[in-house]
């Protein structure tokens, strides 16, 4: 979209202004712009989930079969302007969502993770009716399983912490037994 005298450029539906978040500005086939929650909701409500048609004029955009809205072109032109590095927001049922890697290489940090629910389904009542008593679910306990355990070693820095420790503990045992050899050897000399 173009950019109004002195503010930055917004999606026009709902005039929030384009980030490299959940209002990162993707392109329909019109070139019209606009931030990827809107698209996504639009593309929730829209019957025909393989054709989105452009809030300002009407021209169908076509999806490929199963491409979510997330996949469109990124309106990159408008993230330089605002001289941002655009993120990849995926699409995952109702939820966007958004993996935060960090630029700095510190030991062992996890990357962060952000969601954005885009609503109840279709079907699904948005408030509880008032004569159904509220019920509680008890929240499971996550228990490590192997194929939690099988994922940390697959992690390259879990594997450097590994190989790390591995070395300082056999270095500190050589330099143990090195130390008692030498005690044995001198001591029994002199």
């Amino acid at each position: 979209m173009a950019e109004k005298q002195g503010r930055e450029p917004e999606c026009p539906v709902c005039w929030n202004p384009f980030n490299n978040t959940f209002h990162t500005p993707k392109v329909l086939d019109c070139c019209h712009s606009f931030c990827v929650e809107c698209l996504a909701h639009l593309s929730l409500v829209t019957p025909a989930r393989r054709r989105l048609l452009c809030p300002l004029c009407r021209q169908p955009t076509v999806l490929a079969s199963g491409q979510p809205v997330t996949d469109l072109p990124t309106d990159t032109a408008v993230l330089t302007l605002l001289h941002l590095e655009p993120h990849h927001v995926i699409l995952e049922g109702r939820q966007l969502c958004l993996k935060d890697e960090p630029k700095s290489r510190y030991f062992l940090r996890q990357p962060r993770v952000y969601t954005l629910e885009l609503g109840p389904g279709p079907g699904s009542q948005t408030g509880r009716p008032q004569d159904v008593a509220p019920t509680t679910v008890p929240i499971p306990i996550p228990s490590p399983s192997h194929d939690s355990l099988r994922g940390c070693f697959r992690n390259p820095q879990f594997r450097i912490f590994a190989y790390l420790l591995a070395v300082i503990l056999s270095v500190t045992l050589l330099l143990i037994f090195s130390i008692f050899w030498t005690k044995q050897f001198f001591g029994g000399v002199g």
